[in-house]
Formats: structure tokens, C-alpha cells, sequence
């Protein structure tokens, strides 16, 4: 009997996994947004010192996993399993790290709602007691994802105004049975939600539906009103994205724009720095959890946040054989309650 189910998707922890520790890495342009100074770490160089931007995102995401293990002493014989991925093939950048780290590895794939998969499936092993410490990471950045899922760079194509800028930038989040932290105390797992959408330069109207069918279930679920979340965040829906959200969401008779932000319009200046309808990429919610809203936790200025990342389920070769394009949204909670 699946005694910690709530309502249709949802999962109520019996043993809630603690956050100890979280580390961010982002690039330059990240580093000159709005959040620069809560971020651990900010590249000079976007190329890491490595020959190609796919390496760069693989050194980059191992400094972060790395980094986060020495914030809380631990070392990877410590870990029991890594949980994570990437934008690219075969989840280029998180399997190379796996290598080098040499911890066991569970590959995921949700695209940019890769962080909080990995942050449900970890806390799931950690309550279910098959592991005492789990790591969560993702990564992403703007060069390789361009040229996996768009142009290549030197083509300087003209980006619309729903265009999105692809983040570079990692989080890694360290769950665990004991220790003190913000605790995850319940996740919604998110469906596939497929509107139409064709647009590859408008990820936001993409992922909005699957996003709002979350945020609305896991409300449904827990029987919660949104102003219990001090913030409900979104992982990319950029300006257009977030729009749709709030019109779906009232439609459903949630108003969520009190508390409602998005991670794709808090990491940049659109005003300033051109970056269109916002950030994205998996590297987004994952660096602004793990920089900015971690830090909020642990300093108790806030004490609930629903952190809903977001995916779009396409690739090079379904964009090329007229597909539209799926969303998914996976939701997790953290409170320091």
C-alpha cells in the first residue's frame, strides 16, 4: 500500500531528506545578472580552459559536485548515489563527471526539469532507506545547446523576441538522512503535457501547460493555498512562459502571482542584457536554487518554497520530423519548518 501517495501525484515524506549542502557554478554573463553575488562561483572564462564548450560544461559541472562535497565534508566514497544530467547526447557532461567521480550513477533525462528529478528521486531513495547521502546536479550551457539544438554559434542567426538564452551554469545539492537543512518534505511528479507547440524558439509556451498542471495538482493534492509557499518558482518559462502559467492557473481558480517568480527572469536583466523572453536550460533552476534560494532557507528569511522545474521533451530529430513539442514539470518542496 503506497502509504506516503497524497492525492494523484503526489508524495508526502514519512522521513523528509535534508539539504546539507548546495554549491552553484555560473558563467560570465549569469555572473552580471540580478543574483551575481549569490552565486559560489562565476567563470571568467566560459571554455573552462578545456578545448571545446561540451568539456567546459563537463569540467564545470564536476567543480560543482566536487565543491558541494567539500562544503559538508564528504567525500565520494561517502555517497551512495549520484543522480543527474544534461542537455546533451547521451547525457554527454553528467556520465564523463559519474567517471571521474567514480559514484554510482542513475542517468536522468527531463530536460531543463532535470533538477528537480533528480532532487525526487533522490529524497525517494533517502525515505525509502536506501541511501543515507544522494547527489543531485544538472548542468547546461549556452554554447552547447545551441548547437545541439539549434545552429551552430558562427551562424549568428536573428533570435526572436520568445527566444530563450540558454544558461551556462550547474547546481549540485547534497541530500541526506541526518544533518541539518532545509528539508524536502514532498515532491509532485509531473506528466507530459503536449499543447501543440512547434516553435523551438518558444520553449516557454512549450513547458507553461505542463508547469500549471503541476503547480495545480500538487495544490489539489497537499489541499494547500499558494500563499503557504513564501515563493513558487518556475525553472525556464522566461516572460512568455510565465504569462500563460498565471492565465492557466487562474482558469483553474489557483492565483499564484503574489508568491509566483520565475528562475528564467530572475537570473538575468532582460532590459540590460538582451536576453530575450529570459534564461533557460537545466543549469537555470539548478544555479538559482542552489545559489540564491538556498541560501534564503538556510537563513530562514524564507520557509516554504515549491521549486517547479520545467522540461521540454524535444530533440534535433523530432523538431525535423514536424513534432510538437511536450512539456513536463516535476515540483519538490523545501521547508526549514
Amino acid at each position: 500500500m503506497a502509504v506516503k501517495k497524497i492525492g494523484q501525484q503526489t508524495i508526502q515524506f514519512q522521513n523528509p531528506p535534508k539539504a546539507i549542502s548546495a554549491y552553484s557554478i555560473v558563467g560570465p554573463k549569469e555572473g552580471q545578472g540580478p543574483l551575481n553575488i549569490w552565486f559560489d562561483e562565476v567563470l571568467e572564462d566560459d571554455m573552462c580552459q578545456e578545448k571545446s564548450f561540451e568539456k567546459a560544461e563537463g569540467r564545470m559541472l564536476r567543480n560543482t559536485i566536487i565543491s558541494a562535497m567539500k562544503k559538508c565534508k564528504k567525500t565520494p566514497k561517502d555517497i551512495d548515489y549520484m543522480l543527474g544530467g544534461d542537455l546533451l547526447n547521451q547525457l554527454m557532461s553528467t556520465s564523463y563527471t559519474a567517471r571521474d567521480l567514480s559514484i554510482p550513477f542513475f542517468g536522468l533525462y527531463g530536460a531543463c526539469s532535470t533538477m528537480t528529478e533528480s532532487i525526487s528521486l533522490a529524497s525517494v531513495l533517502i525515505d525509502g532507506g536506501f541511501a543515507d547521502h544522494v547527489i543531485a546536479a544538472t548542468s547546461s550551457h549556452f554554447s552547447t545547446a545551441e548547437r545541439q539544438f539549434r545552429f551552430p554559434l558562427e551562424h549568428g542567426n536573428q533570435r526572436p523576441p520568445t527566444a530563450q538564452w540558454t544558461v551556462t551554469g550547474s547546481g549540485a545539492l547534497i541530500l541526506s538522512s541526518e544533518g541539518s537543512g532545509p528539508m524536502v518534505t514532498h515532491i509532485t511528479t509531473g506528466k507530459v503535457v503536449d499543447y501543440g507547440i512547434s516553435d523551438v524558439n518558444n520553449m516557454g509556451a512549450a513547458m507553461a501547460p505542463a508547469a500549471a498542471d503541476t503547480i495545480a495538482t500538487h495544490l489539489s493534492d497537499t489541499g494547500r493555498m499558494p500563499d503557504f509557499y513564501d515563493m513558487i518558482l518556475t525553472g525556464d518559462l522566461g516572460e512568455v512562459g510565465k504569462k500563460i502559467v498565471l492565465d492557466m492557473l487562474m482558469g483553474k481558480g489557483f492565483s499564484i502571482e503574489k508568491v509566483y517568480n520565475d528562475c528564467g527572469l530572475m537570473i538575468f536583466d532582460n532590459s540590460k542584457q538582451d536576453t530575450h523572453s529570459g534564461g533557460s536550460g537545466c543549469g537555470c533552476s539548478a544555479a538559482v536554487f542552489c545559489g540564491y534560494i538556498y541560501k534564503q532557507l538556510q537563513s530562514k528569511k524564507v520557509k516554504n518554497i515549491l521549486l517547479v522545474s520545467t522540461g521540454a521533451l524535444l530533440s534535433t530529430i523530432s523538431t525535423q520530423q514536424g513534432e510538437s513539442i511536450p512539456g513536463i514539470a516535476h515540483a519538490a518542496v523545501f521547508s526549514t519548518a
